[in-house]
């Protein structure tokens, strides 16, 4: 596919964001100014001030003495990126590779783009009318290379849109600024009378080097295409990515349905070409007004069946608010995993945790409830109970040793004991009775003790003894004494679970 760029150059960057923060400057004259080489110099400034005579680069005094009513505010060095990156993340909705050109443009990759709006024309058109609408003054172009699209939106006087393998004609007649070079070659180049970007571009590469530099012959290269330049992107694409764009924006909760299905049909049948399933996956919805809606899912299992995963969405389409429509939905698979098929049973009805059925159950519960109300958890091999077991996210994960059984362990283990109050008959029997949050546990049953010693290879402190007692009303509870009784002092009673 022919590669193919539009650049886009805000003339009054700063400036037209100022007269949108406060629109009581939008017919006054102002500038921005920093201090440079010890001097207090306009950076930026609007168009009413350029109209007057006022231009980047002079000194200060000498803007205020050409128009004393000038407005001065003082320029943050980092405004500009930070607002370039903003507009960058808007101009998303229309490619998903846009880059920032310092000090005050954007490089968009359109190849493959341009024909959702019906072209170059119509693309370059919406893009351009719908910032001047947002309030900023700004031109572009189209080009087969950065630097012509570049070079034709600073300075070009004719189409903004270059033919494919025009970009050697279109830069002849443009200024030799037009490629951004050195200050110091450029004074050489007045010098010289080259005025014109044709009038030395056909000279020999060694020519051009010995008088104006290697960095010159690069800017050419780069501008013709014959190398390529690079950007950084402000947003990766995701391998597996879908995007689609509505002609009209769409306000219904329909419309975002029908979207959603589209793209998990995309995306399904890309993920099932590369044998992967989905784990996680977000929904960017561009909004008319330039807000972007996130919604994530997540599923137990690597899943690219778009029936159930739109019953995943489907819960979230509530939370989703179109306002004025939405023109750009885009469907990331954040996190993907090989998808094992697994052999099916002709007699086996019981899948076990294999069971994609199951996984889609859990799915739909997390979907509704909440993903923190599902928990897995497998054995370790560990002494200290509350390290026995961990918490796993996958179905997929197999235990390394079985459970154990052969001491009876709660089916809920608190993750840190709580202290209790016990009454004992003979400090070392299991106790009469315990206090537990303001209610008093009568004991009819107990067992034990069982003693567990601390693993002193990670930390130190005392044994405990663990005793499994029944009260009064039936319920079972894990209790322990820590450490030695002590005569001098009373020993720490705790409970540290729950038996079914």
């Amino acid at each position: 596919m022919q590669k193919r760029y539009m650049t886009i150059w805000f003339r009054h960057l700063l400036a037209d964001r100022m007269s949108l923060r406060k629109p009581e400057l939008k017919d006054k004259s102002f500038v921005f100014k920093s201090i440079i080489r010890n001097r207090v110099v306009v950076t930026a400034g609007n168009k009413n001030a350029q109209l007057q005579g006022i231009s980047i680069g002079m000194p200060l005094a000498d803007a205020l003495a050409i128009f004393p009513d000038l407005e001065v505010f003082q320029e943050n060095p980092k405004q500009n990126e930070q607002l370039l990156k903003a507009l960058g993340e808007w101009c998303i909705r229309y490619t998903p590779t846009v880059a920032v050109d310092l000090p005050d443009g954007l490089i968009l990759d359109i190849s493959g783009c341009t024909h959702l709006w019906g072209g170059e024309a119509g693309y370059y058109k919406e893009i351009i009318n719908r910032l001047r609408n947002l309030g900023y003054d700004v031109r572009g172009a189209i080009a087969d290379t950065i630097g012509t699209a570049r070079a034709i939106a600073r300075y070009g006087t004719v189409s903004p849109i270059i033919k494919s393998n025009q970009q050697h004609d279109a830069l002849l007649p443009l200024n030799p600024a037009a490629l951004q070079l050195e200050p110091v070659t450029l004074m050489k180049l007045n010098k010289l009378g080259l005025n014109r970007i044709g009038s030395f571009i056909s000279m020999p590469r060694s020519v051009l080097r010995r008088r104006f530099g290697e960095e010159m012959l690069l800017k050419i290269a780069r501008a013709l295409g014959n190398e390529e330049e690079p950007i950084q992107p402000l947003h990766i694409p995701q391998p597996f990515e879908q995007r689609l764009p509505s002609l009209e924006p769409i306000k219904t909760a329909m419309g975002i349905e029908i979207a959603i299905q589209k793209l998990l049909e995309l995306l399904c049948k890309q993920l099932n070409t590369e044998g992967m399933g989905l784990r996680s996956a977000t929904l960017k919805c561009y909004r008319v007004d330039g807000k972007i809606i996130n919604t994530n899912i997540g599923t137990n299992m690597p899943n690219s069946n778009p029936e159930h995963l739109f019953k995943l969405f489907e819960l979230k389409i509530a939370s989703i608010a179109p306002a004025m429509g939405i023109e750009l939905f885009v469907m990331e698979a954040t996190k993907v995993e090989e998808l094992n098929p697994v052999q099916e049973s002709l007699w086996q009805k019981e899948g076990g945790l294999n069971d994609a059925g199951l996984a889609e159950l859990l799915d739909r519960f997390a979907g509704k409830l909440g993903s923190a109300v599902i928990h897995r958890y497998l054995p370790q091999a560990r002494y200290w109970p509350e390290r026995s077991v961990k918490s796993v996210a996958s179905l997929n994960e197999k235990m390394e040793i079985a459970w154990r059984n052969d001491r009876p362990r709660p089916v809920q283990l608190l993750g840190t004991p709580e202290p209790i109050e016990v009454t004992a008959p003979i400090p070392d029997y299991p106790p009469m009775l315990f206090r537990y949050k303001g209610l008093t546990h009568k004991i009819k049953k107990a067992d034990g003790p069982e003693r567990i010693e601390r693993e002193w290879w990670l930390d130190e402190g005392q044994h405990r003894d663990y005793y499994t007692v029944e009260d009064e009303a039936g319920k079972r509870y894990w209790l322990f004494r820590s450490g030695h009784y002590n005569g001098e002092k009373p020993s720490g009673w705790f409970i540290h679970g729950f038996f079914a």
